[in-house]
């Protein structure tokens, strides 16, 4: 049984059978054999509550495939009682390597690259061992790929996911897998996240088992969509009244006789002989004692034998010695049933448990639950210590005494299930133990004087810093930090948690890290300014990559008081660094310039070269932002030089990228077109996959900008495959926005839209509002050429909102524009005539305070087309001098930046007409091709392009 299956008592005999599961045992078999016959993926998740019997089903099943099946291999981790990000992970792969308790790091480090060695061959085993490191805590020496996205932690998460995949796929080539994953409800969201990765997009043959309370299902709603057919959820639920109490009996077998013997049944009178009894019509096993069970335990497995080892302790059932076969043999007393103190609710039996301890049992397991679900008997020899003085000479004699002692305490306690031990440990030279039941750990917690837990937090937080494994892993610094909060000594807890938090961000376990920052940086207060520099920034780059970008800005700003009184240059060049990209990030780009320019100065006060560059770089995307191509080149340009210098690759290639996108949108495309395709080169040299997928896509913008439509869907498409490799969903749904786009331009609106749509759910699921709205914008385009009017308006209307809602100012002007040109097309009348106008000046106005000229003069060409084109304007003639002075700005605007004015859509404008003319039909919105031609759908910022971070 699992550490929760088991949680209400040990299996009471260890062969009782499994009863009532014949379904779910169906299911299982079904879905091993579609993994040996079809060599694909498959998932079951087992959901129920505690002792229900998830993991027992799961073992059962698996060990009798395996009987007939010698290729198959189990491997089993739990999240059960990890209170790091990936610890279901953690245990998972340490199984898989043989990795055991106290083992030698180097030792450890050699076993692990030969098997991945073994099973990769020569493909990159450097990358590998390094990224399947993070998970079990050890360090290997990195590489190009591991260097190229050190400081990318968004980057590196993708990339070591896809790394996992690419091991247990080769893996199950050498013959097929079960992996068990144990004590769901109770894994960090980025275990969840990556394991629904994996029963998404994992191939080969795998069989995924996860098992779980029901609080997964609250916390995933969608749990059981995941991996859609090939995924399986069965829901555990409590036995029948006849299966229950055919478990009993099996449980209660050693009461019941045998051939030959006198297994007896004593009353409170006298002894009578079962034989007898049972030619008085009584069964073997008694009645009563199968209607206490089943009436306590109401169908869960867990409880019956819970009741069975109650009835042990309240001597109604006495052992014997054992049979001529060994077989268990028990007494029972049925005359005390009557008077025994049985439990009639969970509470109850854990009272009733806990009250047959002796004084030095409860005090041991009293310690032992101070230091956690999981605890140490190395803790608990120094909790025994606690206070005491030395003796006049210290001798060995005492020590090992001492541990014979809890060593043999700790032995009966896990006979007798309140204990178990695991099979390695986290600390060399101590066994490890869990608690089964967590409410007995809960219960002897409350009955613990104050006085008495703040003694043994001290004592317990002085063993852990004495620990070297607990430096390295975020989840021992997390309890340290705990034991140290209890004992009343905040600064020190929140610089382990401020420990903590770095150790999970440089596993890129970013949501965990958040965490950690947050408390530790409140329980720190003011002191450690220096510590609480570093942690803010840090902090602040994990809440940008989780969204959360007013709480970041809030950190940075933070950051940059702290930096101001210390009179520390770099430190503040960062944090105005930072703040300016938020700034950029959310369309302020007035505020954006003032912060970075603030930045540069300071880096170069401070002589810090790597800040220079990354700053003029994102000085240069802020001119490009701007639709400034010719001052963007400028700086970056400088920024790619410098970078050059330096000699970092990953830094090299962003630099050509953002370049690149400038090149691309001042109409010089084939210096563009040799700028991405140098950096998706290096990219591809260095393994930088979501590099690899951001070229691709520019380079498909490209092919796109030049109506090269099959080369951008054969670029589009290979950078898809790549983002689905690595997991990359928010890019799957940007790529497949582009690849709508794509379609739509050239001239089959009706797979564009299907796509689209396909893109739009996506976003949708990702909460990604930004791209969700980009969606909803092309669907509009694309709704509108198939002649699909009232759908385009309403696509286009909720991507409206959604852009002002995410306040991206350019993509809100751009959207507003799209709404102007489908109002107008329409043919409405002239409240929708005047609702087009106010659209367009809208958008104008827009990048007129954004200072976007290039989208400007766009708008502007659109805002005259309309002005000449409809009925409405025909005998206007301010509207027409209007219309003219538009698109004389709009030429001087594309003159000015060396724009040619004619970049034109593949599709048409849709003529307007008078209020009740017919909506055009697709063959007649082709006929209008080259006739009223519109400027090309927004090249700047074009969300569907790929720009990246310094």
């Amino acid at each position: 049984m699992s550490r929760e299956d088991s949680a209400i008592g040990a299996a009471l005999p260890a062969l009782a059978p499994l009863i009532g599961r014949e379904a779910e045992l169906s299911a299982l078999a079904r879905a091993l054999d579609a993994v040996e016959r079809e060599r694909s993926t498959r998932t079951v998740t087992l959901v129920g509550p505690p002792g229900i019997g998830k993991s027992r089903l799961a073992r059962e099943f698996l060990e009798r495939r395996r009987q007939g099946s010698a290729a198959l291999r189990v491997i089993t981790g739990s999240a059960g009682d990890m209170a790091s990000a990936y610890g279901v992970f953690t245990r998972l792969l340490r199984a898989r390597f043989g990795l055991f308790d106290g083992m030698d790091k180097d030792a450890a480090r050699a076993e692990v690259r030969a098997q991945v060695a073994q099973v990769m061959g020569d493909r990159k085993v450097g990358d590998v061992i390094y990224f399947l490191g993070q998970f079990i805590g050890l360090a290997f020496g990195d590489s190009p790929l591991t260097r190229a996205v050190q400081d990318d932690p968004a980057q590196a998460d993708l990339i070591r996911r896809a790394v996992l995949k690419a091991f247990l796929e080769a893996d199950a080539v050498h013959g097929p897998l079960c992996l068990v994953f144990e004590d769901l409800h109770a894994a960090h969201d980025d275990s969840l996240s990556l394991l629904r990765y994996l029963i998404e997009y994992l191939a080969g043959p795998v069989l995924l088992v996860c098992a779980a309370r029901p609080e997964l299902l609250t916390r995933q709603d969608d749990w059981g969509k995941v991996g859609e057919r090939r995924h399986t959820l069965l829901e555990l639920t409590p036995l029948g009244e006849g299966a229950a109490a055919e478990l009993a009996r099996a449980l209660l077998a050693p009461c019941a006789p045998r051939g030959g013997e006198d297994v007896v049944i004593i009353d409170v009178v006298d002894v009578v002989d079962v034989r007898r009894a049972e030619s008085q019509g009584q069964p073997g096993v008694p009645s009563e004692l199968v209607e206490a069970a089943c009436s306590f335990a109401n169908g869960n497995p867990a409880l019956l034998e819970q009741m069975v080892r109650i009835c042990h302790d309240q001597g109604v059932i006495e052992e014997l010695a054992p049979d001529s076969a060994g077989g268990a043999r028990w007494r029972v007393h049925l005359g005390k049933l009557s008077t025994a103190r049985l439990p009639m609710t969970v509470e109850d039996a854990v009272n009733v448990r806990l009250a047959a301890l002796d004084h030095d049992g409860r005090q041991l397991l009293e310690q032992a639950a101070t230091i956690g679900p999981v605890f140490w008997s190395g803790a608990l020899f120094v909790l025994g210590r606690a206070g005491c003085q030395a003796p006049e000479l210290w001798g060995e004699e005492q020590s090992d005494k001492d541990l014979d002692r809890i060593n043999a305490a700790l032995r009966a306690l896990c006979d007798r299930g309140y204990l178990r031990k695991q099979s390695e440990s986290s600390f060399a030279g101590s066994d490890e133990y869990v608690f089964v039941h967590a409410k007995e750990r809960e219960a002897l917690q409350k009955r613990m004087s104050a006085a008495a837990q703040r003694r043994y937090h001290h004592a317990i937080a002085e063993w852990l810093e004495q620990q070297v494994a607990v430096r390295a892993s975020e989840e021992f610094l997390a309890e340290l930090a705990t034991h140290r909060e209890r004992i009343g000594d905040a600064v020190r807890a929140g610089l382990s948690l401020l420990d903590a938090g770095d150790v999970a961000r440089g596993r890129y376990s970013n949501a965990k890290a958040a965490e950690y920052y947050a408390r530790g940086l409140s329980l720190l207060g003011d002191a450690h300014v220096a510590r609480r520099i570093d942690a803010l920034h840090d902090y602040g780059d994990v809440l940008q990559l989780a969204g959360r970008i007013d709480d970041a800005l809030a950190a940075f700003r933070e950051m940059l008081t702290l930096a101001y009184r210390l009179d520390n240059r770099r430190k503040g060049g960062a944090a105005h660094n930072r703040i300016g990209r938020l700034f950029r990030d959310s369309g302020s780009l007035d505020e954006a310039g003032k912060h970075l320019t603030t930045a540069l100065r300071l880096f170069e006060g401070a002589r810090d070269e790597r800040g220079i560059a990354s700053t003029i770089d994102d000085i240069g995307k802020l001119h490009w932002l701007r639709g400034e191509y010719q001052e963007a080149l400028k700086w970056l340009r400088d920024a790619l030089v410098r970078r050059e210098r330096m000699g970092d690759r990953r830094s090299i290639a962003l630099s050509l990228n953002n370049l690149g996108l400038a090149l691309q949108d001042s109409g010089e495309f084939k210096q563009a077109l040799n700028t991405f395709e140098r950096s998706l080169s290096i990219r591809r040299e260095i393994s930088d996959l979501l590099g690899v997928v951001m070229s691709l896509n520019n380079l498909g913008m490209i092919a796109q900008d030049q109506r090269d439509h099959r080369r951008a869907l054969e670029l589009f498409e290979e950078a898809l495959e790549v983002a689905r490799q690595v997991g990359d969903r928010n890019r799957t749904a940007l790529i497949m926005t582009n690849i709508g786009g794509t379609l739509y331009r050239s001239g089959d609106p009706d797979e564009a839209v299907r796509v689209l749509q396909q893109a739009e759910e996506l976003c949708d699921e990702l909460g990604d509002r930004l791209g969700l709205a980009e969606a909803r914008r092309a669907l509009g385009k694309a709704y509108m050429l198939r002649g699909d009017l009232e759908k385009a308006r309403d696509s286009i209307s909720r991507a409206v909102d959604l852009f002002a809602s995410v306040r991206s100012k350019v993509h809100l002007g751009i959207a507003l524009r799209t709404l102007g040109e489908i109002t107008a097309a329409g043919g409405w009348g002239s409240a929708h005539t005047k609702s087009a106008r106010a659209y367009f000046a809208r958008s104008v106005s827009i990048f007129e305070e954004t200072g976007n000229e290039l989208e400007l003069a766009r708008t502007f060409q659109a805002y005259a087309r309309f002005l000449t084109t409809d009925r409405s304007f025909v005998a206007n003639m301010a509207a027409r001098r209007e219309a003219v002075t538009m698109n004389e700005k709009a030429e001087a605007i594309f003159a000015r930046l060396k724009v040619t004015s004619v970049r034109l859509e593949d599709e048409p404008t849709l003529p307007t007409g008078p209020p009740g003319q017919s909506i055009p039909t697709k063959s007649s919105v082709g006929a209008t091709a080259g006739r009223s031609p519109a400027p090309e759908e927004p090249s700047f910022p074009n969300p569907g392009r790929a720009s990246t971070s310094s």
